[in-house]
This record gives structure tokens, C-alpha cells and sequence, in this order.
């Protein structure tokens, strides 16, 4: 577990880089059969800042923990770009479309964690 969470830190490094909105962590522990251990969840201004976003997240995998990305999905549009990672998964929405969906609010027994804007 140690190595995954080295790279949800790193993770949360990339999104705060490019001046991320209202970053979460959902923790998949407690809940059986979970398809990951973490969702990260954010959400920029634009399509241009989640994409950004997401460049900058791949980056930081990449350089600072030594992590490929398995497969993203949503760049076309870059309305909700989704980030596998296997055991985390990363959510980089525009505001509207994270509101419309609230990923944060679909497993309530699990526990979340905000990060604070620096």
C-alpha cells in the first residue's frame, strides 16, 4: 500500500501544479469487491485547464513516482477525463459536469478526504 499511496501524493502534487478546484480522495478500503483502492476527484474551469490538469497529473506520475498510465479516457472533449492508474483512479471534471454526477456522493461508506487549496 505504501507505493500507492506515494502516488496518490504525487498525484494530488500534479493537480495543485495547475491550480486544481476542490480536490477529494474517496478510500476504497472498507468496501468489498472495489474496482480500485482510491478515485481522485477535481474539477477545473475549462476544457483547456483539465486538460492541463490531466498532462500535468501523467507528468508527475510518470517523473516523480516512476508510473505509467494504464488508460485515459475523455480527452476529445476534456469535459470529465478519466485517469486509471489500476489502483487509483483519477477524475478531472469541468465544474457542471462534476456537480451533475457527484461522484463523491455515490459510496457513503467510504471515506473521504479533501485536500485544502494552498
Amino acid at each position: 500500500m505504501d507505493k500507492t499511496k506515494e502516488l496518490l501524493k504525487t498525484i494530488v502534487e500534479g493537480l495543485q501544479e495547475k491550480k486544481r478546484k476542490d480536490i477529494k480522495s474517496l478510500d476504497f478500503a472498507n468496501i468489498n469487491n472495489a474496482v480500485c483502492k482510491f478515485f481522485v476527484i477535481c474539477h477545473g474551469d475549462s476544457n483547456t485547464h483539465v486538460n492541463a490538469l490531466a498532462n500535468s497529473v501523467e507528468e508527475f506520475a510518470r517523473e516523480r513516482a516512476n508510473t505509467k498510465l494504464w488508460r485515459k479516457e475523455g480527452l476529445e472533449r476534456a469535459e470529465w477525463i478519466v485517469l486509471d492508474y489500476s489502483d487509483i483512479v483519477v477524475h478531472i471534471f469541468q465544474r457542471s459536469i462534476r456537480e451533475y454526477y457527484k461522484l463523491e456522493d455515490l459510496w457513503a461508506d467510504c471515506k473521504v478526504i479533501e485536500f485544502k487549496e494552498n
